[in-house]
């Protein structure tokens, strides 16, 4: 699955991660942060907390710990993060998700 050109346009982030393992795009506002991540290699996300984080697999496979409990979330999967919980996951190259966080500045936008 490709994401379609308009998407790709949009403007990626300033994440911690390398753009050869992930690439963002992303709509920033000042009531949230909507990131289409595609991921071009196998990832670990080390655990950690924010606020609220919403999110939908579009492609590929996570396995996705919130609070002590993993799950493994394919293509159309949606997933519930509550703010303040720890989270983390182990994330398949060819993974493509979009993620909406209540933190609208979780991410600077790259300029």
């Amino acid at each position: 699955m490709q994401l379609p050109d308009f998407i790709k346009n949009f403007p990626a982030l300033d994440i911690p991660f390398p753009e050869d393992v992930v690439t963002s795009h992303a709509i920033q506002s000042d009531a949230g942060l909507v990131v289409f991540f595609d991921f071009q290699k196998d990832f670990v996300l080390p655990p950690h907390a924010h606020l609220a984080q919403w999110g939908t697999v579009l492609d590929g496979q996570i396995e996705l710990t919130i609070n002590g409990e993993t799950k493994t979330l394919g293509p159309g999967a949606i997933y519930d993060i509550p703010s303040g919980a720890e989270h983390g996951a182990v994330i398949k190259a060819g993974t493509k998700v979009i993620d909406v966080f209540e933190e609208a500045h979780r991410y600077p936008v790259k300029r």
